[in-house]
């Protein structure tokens, strides 16, 4: 059977970095499995959704290289949803109940107060024909529930958590359809899946109830149950379910300078025991992508260790992933050269500056001054090869007796105006022999 997951995002925000780790990693059970990959847009709420946000999750997951081999919008699904509505009603697995919300919550807490399990009563249930005759006549419409069955077993093995079971006696009938008709997230989803031929469900563990009352929906449906694993959910530093993870979005993390390849490979083994190696590529991770690697504590997820992964990816990065964001006349020679230095792209424009001047060197004393001097006249007379800066380096120190910090930073200094950088070696060659007198004698 061919692997075929989804990613079913509602459009009424920006995705975050919870959502984006749900679609990698369903991307990645995918490509591992040579499947297919959907994107589902869960827009039945009409009224908070909105066209901007669908744009926004597609550009989002091309940004992050997720493709995906089908897309459906849930709005343009709802003479299915009527229709497996209309067998589900004909078979007795969905009723009409009335009661508001205020009724709902006194029930509850008469329940607490015995002890009880706050589920729902079914009350409902005992309305006759004429009673939902007369409602319908004073204006009352229902809203909709699904019936559980008490006396079948809910079990599945979750792809994660291992084996799952729940007793629906102890679960509320959930509400599927509003009173004005439209749908809840439940059982459209479920609807979907079927049609869809999803395989396998991976998200949150925050959706393992949900899962509980969804299996008996595809059993009531006539259908095969697909596999399911929830993984544990994203925390920050502190420890705790961050309030800032909820709006961490891919538009903030490219603002940052932060790399696609980056995400991917934190997120990748984020909540498994397997080191984060920024050496591999997203092939290399999906094919390595395993849920029996997954745990169930809490992921921690870490901006500053994002960062340091940027970095890392970026000292791997080739030139021509790069040469359309870096500046006009920079190659790949000098990409090279600087790309050890970078934490962004960005940054990569600064140490052009540094290379294509002018710079400001800091004031030398007297003694200083004199040996930039000497560094002149033995750069300018210098047969300016491919190691300029151990041939001028070796020469002066033979000349000076200087070594160490003594010989090397006065001239990264006045070469460069800075203290640190990229390797001089790499630099001198770029910067190009008359540049580098002209500096020396400034200085």
């Amino acid at each position: 059977m061919t692997t075929v997951t989804r990613f079913a995002p509602s459009p009424t925000g920006m995705l975050h970095i919870g959502n984006i780790r749900t679609a990698l990693h369903n991307w990645m059970l995918a490509q591992r499995a040579g499947g297919r990959f959907l994107l589902r847009i869960d827009d039945t709420d009409t009224a908070r959704s909105r066209e901007e946000c669908v744009t926004a999750i597609r550009a989002d997951l091309a940004w992050l290289g997720l493709t995906w081999d089908a897309e459906a919008r849930q709005s343009a699904r709802f003479d299915i949803y009527e229709r497996e509505f209309a067998k589900l009603a004909a078979a007795g697995r969905v009723y009409r109940c009335y009661e508001t919300a205020q009724e709902l919550d006194l029930k509850r807490k008469v329940l607490l107060g015995r002890g009880l399990p706050p589920i729902y009563d079914r009350g409902a249930l005992a309305l006759s024909e004429a009673d939902h005759a007369a409602r319908a006549a004073a204006g009352e419409a229902p809203h909709w529930r699904f019936k559980l069955d008490h006396d079948e077993a809910i079990t599945w093995v979750d792809g994660i958590r291992g084996p799952q079971h729940f007793d629906a006696r102890t679960m509320s009938d959930p509400v599927i359809r509003r009173a004005d008709g439209s749908w809840l997230y439940m059982l459209p989803s479920v609807i979907d899946d079927v049609d869809m031929g999803v395989t396998q469900i991976l998200r949150g563990e925050d959706h393992v109830s949900n899962t509980a009352t969804q299996v008996q929906m595809f059993t009531a449906l006539g259908a095969a149950v697909p596999g399911f694993a929830h993984e544990a959910l994203l925390t920050g530093t502190e420890g705790k379910l961050s309030k800032r993870l909820g709006s961490l979005g891919v538009g903030e993390l490219r603002e940052q300078g932060i790399e696609p390849e980056a995400i991917i490979c934190l997120l990748a083994r984020l909540g498994t025991s397997d080191p984060v190696d920024p050496a591999l590529g997203v092939a290399e991770l999906a094919a390595a992508f395993d849920l029996s690697r997954f745990g169930r504590a809490p992921a921690r997820f870490d901006e500053a260790e994002l960062a340091r992964v940027n970095a890392a990816v970026l000292h791997r990065m080739p030139y021509e992933r790069v040469a359309a964001h870096l500046p006009t006349r920079m190659g790949a020679e000098a990409w090279d050269a600087i790309r050890p230095n970078l934490h962004t792209v960005a940054e990569a424009a600064d140490w052009w500056a540094v290379v294509t001047g002018p710079i400001t060197a800091p004031a030398f004393d007297e003694e200083t001054a004199a040996f930039l001097a000497q560094a002149a006249a033995v750069a300018g007379g210098l047969d300016w090869g491919a190691d300029a800066w151990g041939a001028l380096t070796g020469a002066l120190k033979e000349a000076t007796g200087r070594k160490g910090k003594a010989l090397f930073l006065p001239l990264r200094q006045a070469i460069t105006g800075m203290d640190h950088g990229p390797d001089m070696g790499a630099l001198l060659p770029l910067i190009g022999r008359d540049a580098v007198v002209a500096r020396l004698t400034a200085g």
